[in-house]
């Protein structure tokens, strides 16, 4: 759809499809003067292996088993699960009140909670890891997921980076939670996915992939088999999208060229954020696919695999963006058009870190 308005200087909304909702652009606000709150800068400095460290090899966590001597990714239950296994009783009584049903509902939460270390460097995050050990991250990834899938209706796999984004530990980690219902964002995702196959009988991601291929404004880097674009509609400030170009339902469906070809493109784009601000780069980040458990078997043909970086940083290495006010009470906000982001982004080294060269390190 065009439109004249100027986007770089007005004020205007943009269409999330995936979650049917608004995002208000605010491009002036950039030219603010910042007096807000200022995080600690610091670069990483850790110690390759800390003794006190629960995730380091060879070391006992808080609930007294000690983690092998490992050498690649070490997978182990999380000691503080927010999902775990349990037996629910049954409701036998029948309700006399419906309203108050509506207004009370209530269902067990079951399911698995692990823990996944990268490396056993903790001196060490994936844009500074060689491709091979991102490899063997991926396809751990997948292991996992094909381990929880057929009994959990979700898996979810996603990383904490920073403190800023409340990583409690530095060492390289992700953390995998699976479960029994469909989560909010994918129960979302996966209405309006299903709703725009049904009405253009076409895959909405790779629609719009293809249209940004076109486009080319919010593309920030490329290979054979994957793009990372910051979205039309992002609302975190450098919030960027993985898309493989083939139509993909599910993690484990990646053929190996594309396990390697994500290996490389995720390093250079991690090696680009870093770059930016001169940091180790803080997000969150985590892959949305077709649901599982149940839903295996049902057709999951409109769902397109992607992973989404959701980094809170916006001025420096030391102001964030704040989900704040008129965010929590009305609808998501940003100020940095999404093209102004990948262009700056794009215009980066993905190869040269700027702490290392690290393309060439050997740990």
């Amino acid at each position: 759809m065009s439109c004249s308005l100027n986007l770089d200087e007005f004020p205007h909304t943009r269409y999330n499809p995936l979650k049917d909702e608004w995002v208000l652009v605010s491009p002036h606000r950039t030219k603010r003067p910042w007096k807000g709150q200022v995080e600690e800068s610091k670069n990483p400095n850790r110690a390759r292996f800390d003794p006190s460290n629960p995730l380091c090899p060879n070391v006992t966590r808080p609930n007294g088993q000690t983690n092998p001597d490992y050498k690649e990714t070490y997978v182990f239950d999380n000691d503080f699960p927010a999902l775990f296994e349990y037996e629910a009783s049954a409701e036998d009584s029948e309700s006399t009140d419906p309203i108050s049903d509506d207004l009370f509902k209530l269902k067990p939460a079951k399911g698995s909670c692990k823990v996944m270390c990268f490396h056993p460097y903790s001196d060490l995050t994936l844009p500074t890891m060689k491709i091979a050990d991102i490899v063997n991250v991926i396809k751990k990834w997948i292991e996992m997921y094909q381990e929880l899938s057929p009994k959990y209706n979700w898996v979810q796999i996603f990383e904490n980076k920073g403190e800023i984004m409340g990583c409690s530990n530095p060492h390289p980690h992700c953390q995998v939670w699976a479960s029994n219902f469909i989560p909010n964002e994918i129960h979302r995702e996966d209405e309006n996915q299903l709703k725009f196959y049904k009405k253009h009988g076409k895959v909405m991601l790779i629609e719009y992939l293809n249209r940004e291929i076109k486009l080319k404004e919010r593309i920030v880097v490329e290979n054979e088999t994957w793009i990372v674009l910051v979205p039309y509609w992002a609302v975190w400030p450098y919030e960027t999208m993985l898309v493989p170009k083939r139509h993909v339902s599910r993690i484990d469906q990646l053929s190996e060229l594309e396990i390697q070809d994500l290996a490389k493109i995720m390093k250079k784009l991690l090696i680009k954020y870093d770059n930016l601000f001169k940091c180790s780069f803080p997000y969150t980040m985590g892959f949305h696919f077709g649901p599982s458990g149940k839903y295996l078997n049902e057709p999951q043909e409109h769902w397109q695999l992607f992973a989404s970086y959701l980094p809170p940083l916006l001025r420096s290495s030391s102001v964030k963006k704040f989900m704040v006010g008129y965010e929590m009470l009305a609808q998501p906000q940003r100020d940095l058009t999404a093209e102004k982001a990948a262009r700056e982004l794009r215009e980066l080294s993905d190869t040269q870190h700027y702490l290392i060269h690290s393309d060439t390190s050997d740990y």
